[in-house]
């Protein structure tokens, strides 16, 4: 049972120490993406379309 006891205790301080490496990892900027948005033009490959008029159909009565 005390085994137990060791391995929860160990597990716990494994993820807050976990936990804490990742909160300094974002504060610092690891995760910052500076690269994506200079080149997000280039792969816009969609052309928005303005539906035309002759395409809108209305209904006579």
């Amino acid at each position: 049972m005390s085994v137990i006891y060791i391995v929860l205790t160990v597990s716990v301080i494994v993820g807050i120490a976990f936990f804490i490496v990742f909160l300094l990892a974002v504060k610092s900027g690891q995760y910052d993406d500076s690269y994506t948005p200079s080149v997000r033009m280039l792969f816009e490959d969609e052309l928005v379309k303005e539906p035309s008029k002759e395409s809108i159909q209305t209904k006579t009565d």
